[in-house]
């Protein structure tokens, strides 16, 4: 089975070396994400980002927790970085963030490829995962939007 695909873009009037910092600093993803979600960094801080490095994190989903870890496997600041879910509640998690200059600003895209769990009675679960996940996509873009602007 192919995996499910995210896409997400957005345009801030700031150059990317001003944006890119933002995405660096772990307590922004706690941030940005939803507070339904009762997010929470379980490394001890501070985390430096760069290649290699792995976060815990601590989430809530229709009231159920779980745990996560993620992985940075590609590091190309103030370009683009990538994380990978290591542990956690889908069976594969890739999620690509590019910057890209335009008109003196940056668009920032989020692709996210990812297979649900238990196939085949985890796809069971997909309409409400696509519509959670570019619900949580906006969120973050307008959190990001306000933060930065």
């Amino acid at each position: 089975m192919k995996p499910h695909k995210v896409h997400a873009s957005m345009y801030l009037d700031l150059r990317p070396e001003r944006v890119f910092p933002f995405f660096c600093e772990v307590v922004n993803l706690q941030r940005i994400t939803p507070p339904e979600l009762d997010f929470r960094i379980m490394t001890p801080l501070p985390i430096e980002i760069e290649l290699g490095t792995t976060v815990d994190y601590r989430l809530r989903l229709f009231g159920l927790p779980f745990a996560w870890t993620s992985r940075i496997t590609h590091w190309e600041p103030p370009r683009k970085f990538i994380d990978e879910q290591i542990a956690g509640p889908y069976r594969q998690w890739i999620h690509t963030h590019n910057f890209y200059s335009k008109n003196g600003g940056t668009v920032i895209e989020d692709d996210v490829s990812y297979r649900l769990p238990y196939f085949p009675w985890g796809e069971a679960a997909y309409p409400l995962v696509r519509a959670q996940l570019r619900r949580i996509f906006s969120y973050r873009q307008r959190v990001i939007r306000q933060a930065l602007s």
